[in-house]
């Protein structure tokens, strides 16, 4: 039977990464947020805007999961979930259509998120990387939104991969 696997950390933690990895092995197919983001909007859309496109593109990913999964094919959920609410509002939604799924954690140190935060910005300036350029103010903004989540979360937690 197939599954949904969310992938949850904060901001440049390998997410992506490790979801595209996941991907490989396993014959899944990725789901993410930032991609669709990024190639409509580049890094421009304004932030009332991108909040309400990134809204739309989950909810439409959600949905396009479950006919991956009918089709027994796996997903790979790639985009964060950095709220409790939004955790257990994701899981409610696949428990509502009966869909099986898991919440795996990528959990690395203040030092290694720098570190990889630092390296990322660096591939985006050089035009090396696609992704979003992440100043210190908004690090600080987005690392004051990420809520962890528990163990009792999660069925599984990476520790610095």
């Amino acid at each position: 039977m197939s599954k949904v696997t969310l992938i949850c950390g904060r901001i440049c933690c390998g997410k992506t990464t490790y979801a595209k990895k996941m991907c490989a092995e396993t014959n899944a197919v990725l789901l993410s947020v930032d991609e669709i983001m990024l190639s409509l909007f580049d890094q421009c859309c304004g932030e009332k805007m991108h909040m309400e496109f990134e809204r739309r593109i989950k909810e439409y990913l959600l949905n396009k999961s479950l006919a991956f999964i009918q089709k027994d094919i796996d997903v790979v959920l790639d985009w964060g979930f950095w709220t409790k609410h939004e955790r257990t509002a994701v899981k409610e939604f696949f428990k509502s259509h009966d869909a099986g799924y898991e919440m795996y954690y990528i959990d690395i140190s203040e030092e290694e998120w720098k570190r990889r935060l630092a390296k990322r910005n660096s591939a985006v300036l050089e035009g090396e990387h696609i992704a979003y350029f992440v100043d210190e103010n908004l690090a600080l903004k987005f690392a004051s939104m990420f809520e962890a989540p528990g163990e009792a979360e999660t069925d599984r937690i990476f520790k610095d991969i």
